[in-house]
């Protein structure tokens, strides 16, 4: 190996850059440079404090730093010293536009002394001045990262916190486990460590920076690795997230039905990527990209932070580092075919998304949820009911790294399921199942507020069971045979036999209306026929039936436990009796209906239905 060049100074000014990048101690500690004396810019301690003041991690590095510097002085025996004039707000303000690079410019100018930067800006202007300097090439610096160590081909991400041990998820979306992957804790002073690194990286790497600086935390992204740094106050103690995708997906890998393929190829322009944290989203997100690249589309994302892995033919913008009335501009004057909404998390980011894509442009937007239709919910207060289907025509709900469910949405004017009025029609966003076409919720408004209510299809529910079950029950005191359609949850149809009818209704209808105030809801009578009855046949039930003592018994599938079936002898309806838990309906025999079914069970003239 050569021999280190050593650099030997009398009088040594590092500026900001240097020292938030820890070079300074690093250099003098290592011996590859040498100074009598250290002289820091009051400007730098004030630009510094200001960044840890407003929690910001270079700030705490910056300070640190300093420290460190001391501590080496005492061991190589050089002064450190503080100098010039603390800057006021406006300079601190105007650090960018070189404010405090000039005040250290000048102190090292005044104090003869070697300037000591790694900012080429700063180098270039004091060459141009014909001082004497030292110009570190961080690019040079770059190295493998500490985190980097608890990554193999199957880490998702790591999870490193003060006083606790390093974790990491390991497997493939929504097939994970959590493991522990480092023997010793990990202290504070580690952690900010690997913060000054990670940031450090970011800075000078051409696939690294910084994303998001709050205050109490930082998101950086670093080649395919998307880092989070918390710390107190924000968070009770330091702690690092850093994520990796596991692996890069076409959309041939995901094995779509020819149908969606066609869908998302032709069709689909507002397209939701849904599901819960870790299945993943970003995974299907990226293929889409470069699927529509693919087919010489012109492509961009909006993320924040920017963490999808894709071709260098998709621009990248960052929603951290721009308004959104500025993503918006550039996106129409830009003309994108389709863009990629990545993580959209907030109001500001659904109207961003409405407003594009009423502007014509296709969007995909990824969006966490726990169901399908929570994806569509975050919508609801955001935009105006009727123009969702307009923004969102397509969701597909991701789980475990794989297409679980595919909802589409159309707007149209009905009944809403559950009403019956005709006049109570009014503007409904149905949602369907892709595939089947099985209408699965409908969204309306019901007065001041929007609904999203789950379509059942011809399944009663166990609470509208129930309730025919118990006006059955009522009824039977006045007819023989009963059945009962629940129309809504305080309206049903009693169909009797035509004979019976009179009995029900009772003087001056007395009977029935003691019957409706006393269950609490309308009765529309209507007389029992042969047609009612064939109307309402179904599926075949397979049974065996036993009878006995005091009950007759049928046996049935127990997939068809707390069902209803509707029970005929010689093709009349005669009674509707609910499955029980173990597929067992039991029939009391000492009434006139059980005599009758057990009549037709021993002449084998029953039929069960659903």
């Amino acid at each position: 190996m050569g021999k280190k060049e050593i650099s030997k100074v009398e009088k040594l000014v590092p500026d900001t850059s240097v020292i938030i990048e820890g070079l300074v101690s690093k250099k003098l500690s290592s011996g590859e440079l040498v100074a009598n004396t250290v002289i820091i810019h009051e400007a730098v301690v004030a630009e510094l404090e200001h960044q840890a003041n407003v929690n910001k991690t270079i700030g705490f590095l910056g300070l640190e730093e300093i420290e460190a510097i001391k501590k080496v002085s005492e061991d190589k025996k050089f002064k450190v010293e503080f100098a010039g004039m603390r800057p006021g707000p406006a300079e601190i303000r105007h650090a960018r536009l070189g404010e405090i690079d000039a005040l250290i410019r000048q102190l090292a100018y005044e104090e003869g002394a070697t300037l000591f930067t790694s900012d080429r800006v700063q180098a270039t202007v004091g060459k141009a001045k014909n001082m004497n300097l030292i110009f570190v090439e961080v690019e040079k610096l770059v190295t493998t990262l500490k985190i980097e160590k608890y990554f193999d081909n199957k880490t998702m991400s790591v999870h490193i916190r003060e006083n606790v041990k390093p974790t990491a998820k390991k497997g493939q979306p929504g097939k994970w486990e959590f493991v522990v992957v480092g023997q010793k804790e990990t202290d504070r002073d580690q952690l900010k460590e690997m913060s000054r690194e990670i940031i450090e990286e970011a800075n000078v790497r051409k696939d690294g920076f910084v994303e998001i600086e709050r205050q109490g935390s930082t998101i950086v992204q670093v080649g395919n690795f998307r880092i989070v740094v918390t710390r107190p106050p924000f968070s009770d103690g330091w702690e690092i997230t850093a994520v990796r995708p596991v692996k890069k997906l076409s959309m041939a890998d995901y094995k779509l039905s020819d149908k969606l393929t066609s869908r998302i190829s032709e069709q689909a322009e507002g397209i939701l990527i849904a599901g819960p944290p870790g299945h993943g989203k970003t995974t299907i997100a990226s293929a889409l990209a470069e699927h529509y690249a693919a087919q010489n589309k012109i492509v961009k994302t909006i993320e924040a932070p920017r963490d999808l892995m894709l071709a260098d033919n998709i621009t990248q913008y960052s929603l951290a580092q721009g308004t959104s009335q500025e993503i918006h501009d550039i996106l129409l004057l830009s003309r994108p075919d389709y863009t990629i909404f990545d993580e959209m998390r907030n109001t500001n980011d659904f109207r961003l998304f409405s407003d594009l894509r009423l502007a014509g442009i296709g969007l995909a937007g990824v969006v966490h949820a726990t169901n399908p239709i929570d994806a569509i919910q975050r919508f609801v207060g955001r935009i105006e009911l009727g123009v969702i289907p307009q923004v969102v025509d397509t969701v597909i709900f991701i789980k475990n790294g794989g297409v679980d469910k595919v909802l589409s949405l159309k707007m149209t004017v009905k009944v809403p399921e559950g009403m019956t009025e005709a006049d109570l029609a009014r503007p409904v966003v149905v949602v369907t199942d892709f595939e089947t076409g099985k209408m699965e919720y409908e969204l309306y408004s019901y007065g001041e507020e929007t609904v999203v209510i789950p379509v059942i299809g011809q399944s009663k529910s166990p609470a509208r069971n129930l309730a025919s079950q118990t006006i059955a029950d009522e009824i039977r005191a006045y007819a023989d045979r009963v059945d009962v359609e629940m129309i809504s949850d305080n309206k049903c149809v009693v169909y009797v036999p035509e004979e019976s009818m009179a009995r029900v209704i009772g003087k001056e209808g007395k009977t029935i209306n003691a019957i409706e105030k006393s269950l609490g809801v309308s009765i529309d009578l209507q007389p029992l026929g042969k047609n009612q009855s064939n109307e309402n046949n179904g599926s075949d039930v397979t049974f065996h039936a036993k009878i006995g003592k005091k009950h007759v018994v049928f046996e049935v599938d127990e997939s068809l436990s707390n069902k209803s079936v509707n029970i005929y002898v010689d093709d009349d309806y005669v009674m509707t009796a609910q499955v029980g838990k173990r597929g067992i309906i039991k029939l009391s025999r000492k009434n006139k209906i059980g005599n009758m079914i057990t009549d037709a069970v021993n002449s084998d003239r029953i039929k069960l239905l659903i």
